[in-house]
């Protein structure tokens, strides 16, 4: 169970602080360790430039959209930055492409509107954020949205979570998925975290 995954995860401008750090910090600590470096962890970009997220949290991009290599694992942060991205075609094109490749695709939190603008949760269950449920809903009118649940595996390859710390929840549920509960509790022990099933 144990080949090397690459993860990669979406940075925007005012995106949510947790929703990105949260899931580099839980697939980093996994690939420390877990037994051969199950992963390794890289951020994109719209473009070359910084992100700056909530509060002024600056990512300065691994890679930009435009050559970002393929991930077996793509992550897409929540925050009030989502929104001026549900019209941005070259971004949902892109998620679209991604979508079709990677082996799971986490959103966390508002990310899932991302998920819904780009037509991938349509006739499937899905959470997100509490205050964004009705956007969802609007969003994609097919999508079953579920309340109450950290966590929602939307299809074989999309997991989606709702607010903030709910992430961290969907992401060690992902470490769980791809190497096994080993790593994870390891992973849950380093970073002192409830895990929540």
């Amino acid at each position: 169970m144990s080949s090397h995954r690459t993860v990669a995860i979406l940075a925007f401008d005012d995106m949510e602080v947790l929703d990105f750090a949260g899931p580099y910090e839980v697939f980093n600590v996994a690939g420390e360790l877990g037994e051969g470096s199950p992963f390794s962890v890289f951020s994109v970009g719209l473009t070359e430039a910084p992100a700056v997220g909530r509060g002024g949290f600056t990512v300065t991009p691994t890679y930009s959209l435009d050559d970002a290599p393929p991930a077996d694992v793509l992550v897409i942060p929540g925050g009030a930055g989502t929104r001026p991205l549900l019209q941005d075609e070259r971004l949902l094109a892109w998620l679209r492409e991604r979508a079709a490749e990677v082996e799971l695709l986490l959103s966390v939190c508002t990310g899932a509107l991302l998920l819904g603008a780009a037509g991938l949760l349509e006739r499937r269950s899905a959470t997100t954020h509490h205050d964004a449920f009705d956007e969802l809903a609007a969003l994609s009118p097919t999508t079953k949205v579920v309340q109450g649940q950290r966590f929602v595996r939307s299809d074989e390859r999309i997991v989606t979570s709702a607010g903030v710390s709910a992430g961290v929840d969907a992401s060690l549920y992902v470490v769980q998925e791809l190497t096994g509960p080993e790593t994870r509790d390891r992973t849950v022990s380093e970073m002192e975290w409830m895990w929540q099933s």
